[in-house]
């Protein structure tokens, strides 16, 4: 428009044009943009040179970021947070931390892009260490460098390094916005203290869909199925609108707590009431409650009715139902589709091995074992549940600064291995008492399954 009205762009015009051009994500527009800030001399004005390296990070193109940065004489600190911020978006967290250490001046932004890039390239005891040096230097860390500390801390476990965190918010009476309540109530969850992640949630007064997220996640977690469905109809009747996370996090506590009622109910409310349509994910949980209760036919007619063929995690869940309620003709279909999406799964062996042996088909056994041995793709790893496809998936709340939004992901534990495992103990056997008293196995047979006693994947697979 300026063009054409003959009036020249001056160093406030460019700034916007480039916040315009990352958003549309064009790459070519932002070349041209920046050939014509070159043509009116304004590429070494500090405002357009920072916003010109923010874009080319937006685009992922590090190197020319780099080489505009590099050229600049005129740099200040959020020149050099634009850079650091470009190297940990785009994973390169050596880059980063150099830059970072060769800055001048450091504010608040600069310490909270290292730490959340730490935790976020899992680098969890880096960012608890440059949070600690944040400490120990008496400067005010924000809400973003909290947050990812307290991620850090649950991700390793680090109980008493989260409460300090804490202490400190507490300490110098920093609000618990929705964005710091939702960290606090994933950090306490994922290290077991379920009661005071519910403390924290109920004292929040300024809760989002990532803060009853974070409440649903840490409930499923710890098997509190009764208890969830409650919070999910209170996230309801307070307006929020739930997502795909909250969906899947109330199926996988339906799932442990065997309420397949209220899951088909919620599962096919999921898109006609509320709006959300189920994904893969959704579908596997599905899979794996009905096959958890035996309803093998059902969970058949589900896979066979979805809109997309199946993943491993579908093909997972309802071996695993097999594997449970000795189905040998449908484990046998369900394997052959986990080995065609991932040869290299092991753990689908452990799993038909399990029920070859339960339904005393030695031959099978034997060799599906060794084609495992000979498999040198192959590795054994734990079976299939509806936890595993919400790894990673839950949290999932927004950090923003410097104009950019940051995805702040909260990870849930290891297969949700705290509900699992509950689960596992109520069925109230051990693999050893498993081998020595309800099997009556031929030699070869009992050494194969003596020798897996060894693993956590058969473990796993045999006393669920």
């Amino acid at each position: 428009m300026s063009r054409r009205l003959s009036v020249p762009p001056d160093f406030h015009t460019f700034p916007f044009v480039f916040k315009a051009c990352a958003q549309l994500r064009v790459l070519a527009l932002s070349r041209s943009v920046h050939s014509l800030a070159f043509k009116f001399g304004y590429v070494s004005h500090l405002f357009v040179l920072n916003s010109l390296i923010r874009v080319y990070s937006i685009h992922g193109r590090i190197d020319d970021a780099y080489q505009v940065f590099g050229e600049s004489s005129d740099r200040d600190v959020v020149s050099y947070n634009a850079m650091v911020d470009g190297f940990v978006k785009t994973g390169q967290m050596a880059c980063a931390r150099e830059m970072f250490d060769q800055m001048p001046v450091r504010d608040a932004v600069s310490w909270g892009t290292m730490v959340a890039g730490y935790t976020q390239a899992n680098m969890c005891s880096e960012a608890i260490e440059l949070f600690n040096q944040i400490l120990a230097l008496e400067l005010r860390p924000d809400n973003i460098s909290l947050v990812s500390v307290l991620s850090a801390c649950a991700q390793m476990g680090e109980l008493e390094q989260g409460k300090i965190v804490h202490k400190y918010i507490k300490r110098n009476g920093i609000r618990v916005d929705s964005f710091l309540a939702t960290g606090l109530v994933d950090f306490y969850a994922k290290c077991g203290c379920i009661e005071t992640a519910r403390d924290i949630f109920e004292s929040s007064p300024d809760r989002n869909v990532f803060t009853w997220n974070a409440m649903l996640v840490g409930l499923a977690m710890h098997g509190e199925g009764s208890v969830l469905l409650d919070y999910f109809s209170r996230m309801i009747s307070s307006g929020i609108q739930p997502d795909g996370v909250s969906f899947l996090s109330v199926l996988m506590g339906c799932s442990h707590a065997g309420l397949v009622h209220q899951a088909w109910k919620l599962f096919n409310d999921m898109e006609t009431i509320y709006g959300v349509k189920p994904e893969l994910k959704h579908y596997g949980c599905m899979v794996d409650i009905l096959g958890r209760a035996g309803l093998i036919e059902e969970a058949m007619e589900l896979i066979k009715g979805m809109p997309y063929g199946g993943d491993v995690f579908v093909w997972g869940g309802l071996l695993g139902g097999c594997r449970t309620h000795g189905n040998l003709e449908v484990a046998k279909k369900a394997a052959q589709q986990v080995m065609k999406i991932k040869p290299e799964d092991g753990g689908v062996y452990s799993i038909m091995a399990n029920i070859y042996a339960h339904t005393e088909q030695w031959d099978d056994l034997v060799k599906i074992r060794r084609s495992l041995s000979t498999n040198k793709r192959a590795k054994k790893i734990t079976g299939f549940t509806c936890g595993g496809v919400l790894r990673n998936a839950a949290g999932d709340f927004i950090a923003s600064f410097n104009g950019n939004l940051g995805r702040c992901t909260i990870t849930v534990a290891e297969l949700f291995a705290m509900s699992e495992l509950r689960y596992t103990y109520r069925e109230g056997n051990r693999l050893a008492d498993f081998i020595t008293t309800e099997l009556n196995l031929p030699d070869e047979a009992l050494q194969i399954l003596e020798d897996d006693v060894k693993g956590v994947s058969l473990l796993r697979a045999c006393v669920t």
